[in-house]
Parts: C-alpha cells; structure tokens; sequence
C-alpha cells in the first residue's frame, strides 16, 4: 500500500478544488452572481439593507427599542423585495447546489477515508469495525 505525505494530500486537495471550481454548478453561480452585480435594483435594495442594519444596530445600543422595530420592519420588507427578484431567487438556488454539491464531496471523503482505515486494518467494512477490534477480542479484551 502506498504512503503519502501530507503534503501530497495537500496537493491533491487543491487539483480537487480547481476541478471542482470549473464544475457546470460553479459557472452557473459565477454567472448568477456577476448578473446580481449588474443588476441596479438589487444593489440599490443591499445597500439600503446594509444602511438599515447600521441604524439598527445603533438605535439597539442607544436603547431605542421602538426606531430599532421599526427600521427592522423595513429591512424585513426590503429583503422579502430583494428574495422576489427573480435573479435573486436563482442565485440563492445555485447557492444551495454548491453546498449541497461540497457536501457530498466531504462525505465521499469521510467516508472512503474510513473504509480505507477498515480495510487496512483487516476489518469489517460492512459492519463498520476495523481489524483491530477483533485483534482486540481474541486476546480477551
């Protein structure tokens, strides 16, 4: 069997990281996020959200409870505008995808990671136990 260094994993990782930065998922969000910044109405709407929340932040440490419900109602209202736009609701989606898309990756690695450790151990890949457990048993542990 093969050993590796850390740094040979390292590198691996990141020829797995390029791969997947140039994945159809990946161009579909880049797209998606490059047509939000063009896009006037949805930049207007984030740095009005963006000047809210300072406001907000500022009426809460002055304990201004009611200005601070109130530019909060406004921030809410403006947000849900922002979600309705179509471009908005696309990039969120692709969002999604990539997370759900990273997260299978980090899985399949865990988890081939861990039948690796069981079948170099002589274990049990099926039951999840590695050889050692039996080694383990047979001298009475």
């Amino acid at each position: 069997m093969a050993e590796y260094t850390r740094k040979q994993v390292l590198e691996e990782a990141q020829k797995l990281a390029k791969m997947m930065a140039n994945i159809e998922e990946i161009d579909r969000f880049k797209q998606l996020e490059a047509k939000i910044n063009e896009n006037k109405k949805v930049q207007e709407n984030i740095s009005r959200i963006k000047a809210l929340q300072k406001q907000a932040v500022n009426f809460q440490a002055y304990g201004k409870t009611e200005a601070q419900k109130k530019v909060e109602k406004e921030i809410d209202r403006l947000q849900e505008e922002l979600d309705a736009i179509p471009v908005v609701e696309e990039f969120k989606s692709s969002q999604v995808v990539i997370n759900d898309v990273l997260q299978m990756v980090t899985n399949t690695i865990a988890r081939e990671v861990t039948n690796e450790v069981i079948r170099s151990t002589g274990g049990d890949v099926l039951k999840g136990e590695t050889g050692t457990k039996a080694d383990n048993s047979a001298c009475g542990h």
